[in-house]
C-alpha cells in the first residue's frame, strides 16, 4: 500500500500539521516505508503462537497487586502547599479559552 501526496496532506490536516511541499515529500516516504514494514509483519505465519499479553510469564507471576482503594483523599492542603496560585481547595491556573 502506497499512500500519495493528496493522502498525506489530509493526514497532516486532520492531525493539525502545517506542511511544506518538501516536508510533505519526506513524509510521504517515512509514512510509506512504515506501512511497507506493516506489510511485511503482516506476512509471517503466526500459527500456533499463543498471544501474548505482556512481558514474560514468569514477570507476571511475581507482580504484586495491591488493593484499589482511594488512599489520598481529604489531603487539599499538603497538596497545594507549593502551588503557586491557589483558589480554594483547587490549583489557580491563566484562563485558557475566551
Amino acid at each position: 500500500m502506497s499512500l500519495d501526496t493528496a493522502t498525506i496532506r489530509r493526514i497532516a490536516s486532520l492531525a493539525r500539521i502545517r506542511l511544506d511541499e518538501s516536508e510533505v515529500q519526506q513524509a510521504q516516504a517515512e509514512i510509506n516505508g512504515i506501512l511497507g514494514w506493516i506489510e511485511q509483519l503482516q506476512e509471517v505465519d503466526t500459527d500456533g503462537v499463543e498471544p501474548m499479553a505482556g512481558g514474560s510469564p514468569v514477570a507476571q507471576a511475581k507482580a504484586r497487586l495491591r488493593p484499589d482503594v482511594v488512599t489520598d483523599g481529604g489531603q487539599a492542603d499538603a497538596v497545594l502547599a507549593n502551588a503557586p496560585d491557589r483558589q480554594g481547595e483547587y490549583f489557580g491556573v491563566p484562563k485558557v479559552v475566551e
